[in-house]
């Protein structure tokens, strides 16, 4: 166990901003959550420290967040320091004044290797739509520091930053409304669409992320090729994937296969759709028509409810 909520290594307090997280080689794999929520955060190491092995990994849990709990890790020593915070807070009625506030992993990542560190926590109300919490890290080696804990000042370009923290950024809930102005889902054929979704972009974005399930039932496969998007020239069907440390997205050329049983996620930091040269930002609340075309299905037509902007699309793709 530790025994200080300011151990040495961890210098920098936890940050909140309006700007989206940061593309950082630290990651989360779902950068967004909604506020009063439990969150399941998987964080990405995806290399060590000038080609030495990762030994330690070190989080900073910011104030404001409770209920931490990490997962242990086959291989790793596990150790959390608490401390109270500086005000309580009400979780399920109850007051709660003090919690986890470091979670140290400890054991060995080679420098080639690829691997998750996961810990649930709650944002309490501390945290409104539009704010976004980074949780500072240090990243220990054989012989060399990584500190991910730089956070953009307002109006700063996160992917500026040498060293940055990797954050999650607050997002509205989908009122009633929201949720049942587009169906969340949908059966053509073998195939089942389930809730299509975009985020809202930036101002001057040229460029749309499109999320959704497909599920096929049937019994042989088929190929989503593309489709159309209203106020987008074009629909292309993207992958990222982790390549020499650098997470990049590229084209899957000649569609995607959904096989026989597979169920296949469209989702941020996997396979999704780009709307290519968008015509204008799109805004949260909006819903917007839309196709997708299959090899055997054909054309169906689906509507894509748009979200908050939890870490614009936009800027991801210049990884591309």
């Amino acid at each position: 166990m530790l025994t200080s909520r300011t151990s040495g290594a961890l210098l920098a307090a936890a940050f909140i901003a309006v700007s989206a997280p940061a593309f950082a080689h630290v990651t989360f794999e779902n950068a967004q959550a909604k506020p009063n929520s439990t969150f399941k955060a998987v964080m990405r190491i995806g290399h060590g420290c000038g080609g030495e092995p990762t030994t330690k990994v070190r989080v900073r849990i910011p104030e404001g967040i409770v209920a931490v709990k990490p997962m242990p890790k086959a291989g790793w020593k596990l150790e959390t320091a608490k401390g109270a915070y500086v005000k309580a807070y009400q979780v399920n009625g109850e007051a709660v004044s003090e919690g986890v506030t470091d979670i140290v992993w400890s054991g060995s990542l080679e420098d080639g290797h690829y691997d998750e560190f996961v810990f649930q926590v709650r944002f309490t109300d501390a945290y409104q739509p539009s704010a976004t919490v980074y949780f500072p890290v240090v990243q220990e080696c054989a012989k060399g520091v990584n500190e991910w804990v730089q956070v953009p000042a307002d109006g700063q370009d996160p992917h500026s930053l040498e060293s940055p923290a990797p954050g999650v950024r607050i997002v509205a809930a989908e009122s009633t409304a929201q949720q049942a102005a587009t169906p969340s889902q949908q059966k053509v054929g073998a195939l089942t669409i389930d809730q299509p979704w975009s985020r809202a972009t930036p101002g001057g974005a040229k460029v749309g992320g499109g999320y959704l399930r497909i599920t096929n039932t049937g019994s042989t496969p088929d190929r989503l090729t593309g489709g159309s998007f209203t106020g987008a020239s074009r629909v292309e069907v993207h992958e990222m994937s982790l390549e020499n440390d650098v997470m990049r997205m590229k084209q899957v050329q000649g569609g995607l296969e959904i096989k026989p049983g597979a169920t296949v996620e469209f989702k941020p930091g996997g396979y999704h759709l780009m709307f290519m040269d968008l015509k204008e930002p799109l805004k949260e609340g909006q819903t917007i028509k839309g196709t997708l075309v299959f090899e055997k299905a054909g054309a169906v037509n689906v509507e894509y409810s748009v979200r908050g902007m939890g870490g614009a699309p936009a800027a991801e793709h210049k990884h591309h």
